[in-house]
């Protein structure tokens, strides 16, 4: 009785179960197929056309040193960038589309992923001003890993000291000077080890990282994705056992932002370079040093005008908030397909800070060169694009801009502590005035390496080191006798005279942000401190606007040091030169 009832019940749920699988079958092929009818989605970026009805209490909304820096600058307490987007038209993105990635005060804007359907029904919405489709750009494949750490050889131990004595420390040190009171904002990759390491000991004693937040995973820790902002930050305030500094600002206050993946350029990476600027302006950054770039995965150079990329006016619109934005030039310099300085580098107001050969101290050859669309200066300033950082498990000696710029963004807490009332913009310029080529400038060099006693000591005007010269319809630069001693030797009147280069053979650097350590470097073993600047010749000719047509530097060995022909300065080109602290301009006709 019990088989005879038992086999057709089996019959049955064996049925069922078949039914059961073609219907899941089918079901999976329906959705498969609607996948492949129904619109992709893609990245937007949505304006809103007013803020009317919001009200703002700013007391409430920045941090004690952000209202701080705003009254230190004579800046209202807050202006309509700052009120809040409207509750209704978020709500109206939101019911439009799949998600909203960013919500950014500045622009009164959103990002969103949305369907095209959904970006046209955008459009028609009341309260929206435009709605811009994100370029969609594939991803760079991922990188190999960043070296480890290794024993630091003497040269790697003298370049440790000259990559912030060349800037000035001993002088910032006797003016007790490193940084303090000032907040400092580091937009990179991410911070491994940074929370460990014994380089960063003496922060963290002071409870000195002040705030984090990854903008990526919206999670406030941010000691993984990569080792770049552990060695950025090194090189501000990094210490290594014998207690050397490896940057000049080791007694400031850090914000730590990761905004970007190592080996990625995506655009979601600039709307987290603009969302970590709102929070660094809500926590009272005083300077932001963002060594990342952007370039030809998203734009064509022409569009490096500042005024393009949504990093470039965000950095923009930080600095109308008090902040200084520091950044990496580039390490495109030997990339013949774009050379010139990346974004948000060439924004009018942001600091880009090019990279020197520390052999040299002259422009290290994949550092990015200007100038900007509109013939606008840049790099700015320059410093050592070589340099001794900490890593995870150690320290190492790495290369690139990256590091370049937080040694001037260590520079400019030190000069900001000593004149608290300045601007951010006038604080820009005596940075550059600071150069030591200042007020000569090209394109490579900016106006050079910024010293620390140009800034704590009044400029004496400089003594003539040189004369120009007509000569048979040639132009001669004739260094003055009195000018005309080196160590151990004086000029002689006529030698062979060659062009001060880097060495050639260096092997090409990542771009900014993607830089890995290098081997040790094979510098004699007992290399020491250069007690002053080498005093090369540099020399331009300009167009009618003052613009350099050609630049070049000369290494001095006669005193008749350059010869120009006629026709590389007739019409209305001049000829400016600088050398020891002297620039003169031989004016067109």
């Amino acid at each position: 009785m019990v088989c005879r009832i038992l086999v057709p019940a089996l019959y049955f749920f064996n049925s069922i179960r078949l039914r059961f699988y073609y219907l899941g079958l089918f079901w999976l092929f329906s959705l498969a197929a609607q996948a492949q009818d129904s619109p992709a989605t893609a990245r937007y970026w949505v304006s809103f056309r007013n803020k009317a009805g919001q009200t703002f209490r700013p007391a409430a909304y920045f941090s004690a040193p952000a209202q701080a820096r705003r009254r230190r600058q004579h800046l209202p307490a807050a202006d309509s960038t700052d009120f809040p987007v409207r509750p209704d038209f978020l709500a109206q993105v939101r019911a439009t589309t799949d998600t909203m990635t960013l919500v950014s005060r500045w622009f009164n804007a959103v990002s969103c992923r949305a369907t095209p359907g959904q970006a046209e029904r955008l459009r028609h919405l009341p309260g929206v001003r435009s709605v811009v489709a994100w370029p969609v750009m594939p991803m760079l494949p991922a990188g190999k890993a960043a070296a480890p750490a290794r024993p630091l050889t003497a040269a790697d131990r003298s370049l440790a000291r000259r990559q912030t004595a060349s800037l000035g420390a001993k002088d910032f040190q006797k003016a007790n000077l490193s940084g303090k009171g000032l907040r400092i904002a580091i937009f990179d990759v991410g911070f491994n080890g940074t929370d460990q390491h014994a380089a960063f000991a003496h922060l963290r004693r002071r409870q000195a990282i002040v705030g984090t937040y990854d903008f990526l995973r919206r999670a406030p820790f941010v000691y993984q994705g990569g080792n770049h902002g552990t060695e950025v930050l090194s090189c501000i305030a990094g210490q290594l056992p014998d207690s050397t500094y490896l940057g000049l600002a080791p007694g400031a206050e850090f914000l730590l932002a990761r905004t970007e993946q190592m080996y990625r350029e995506r655009y979601a990476e600039e709307e987290a370079w603009l969302a970590a600027a709102e929070w660094a302006d809500r926590n009272g950054a005083d300077i932001i040093n963002s060594s990342l770039g952007y370039t030809d995965r998203r734009y064509f150079p022409e569009q490096m005008n500042g005024r393009t990329s949504l990093v470039a006016r965000a950095a923009e619109m930080a600095v109308r908030k008090g902040i200084l934005v520091v950044n990496a030039a580039g390490n495109d310099g030997d990339d013949s397909k774009w050379r010139t300085v990346g974004t948000p580098a060439d924004g009018d107001s942001v600091l880009a800070v090019g990279g020197l050969d520390p052999d040299t101290y002259l422009h290290i050859d994949f550092s990015s060169y200007g100038p900007a669309p509109g013939k606008r200066l840049k790099p700015n300033v320059a410093a050592f694009g070589a340099a001794v950082v900490a890593l995870p498990g150690g320290y190492t000696r790495t290369q690139g801009t990256s590091f370049a710029s937080p040694l001037v963004a260590g520079f400019a807490a030190c000069v900001w502590e000593k004149q608290r009332s300045l601007t951010a913009m006038e604080l820009f310029r005596q940075i550059q005035q600071a150069g030591q080529l200042y007020p000569y400038f090209d394109y490579a060099h900016g106006y050079g390496l910024p010293q620390a006693r140009a800034v704590l000591q009044a400029r004496p005007p400089a003594a003539p080191t040189f004369d120009f010269v007509r000569q048979d319809s040639t132009l001669r630069v004739v260094i003055r006798p009195e000018a005309a001693f080196v160590p151990a030797r004086t000029l002689p009147l006529f030698a062979d005279s060659v062009q001060a280069t880097t060495p050639a053979g260096v092997k090409s650097v990542a771009p900014v942000g993607q830089e890995q350590a290098q081997g040790p470097h094979l510098t004699e073993p007992d290399e020491v401190v250069a007690p002053e600047l080498p005093h090369y010749l540099y020399w331009q000719v300009l167009d009618a606007a003052g613009h350099p047509l050609r630049y070049e530097v000369l290494e001095v060995t006669q005193r008749v040091v350059l010869q120009v022909p006629p026709y590389q300065f007739e019409g209305e080109k001049a000829v400016r030169v600088h050398y020891r602290g002297y620039t003169a301009t031989y004016p067109a006709k």
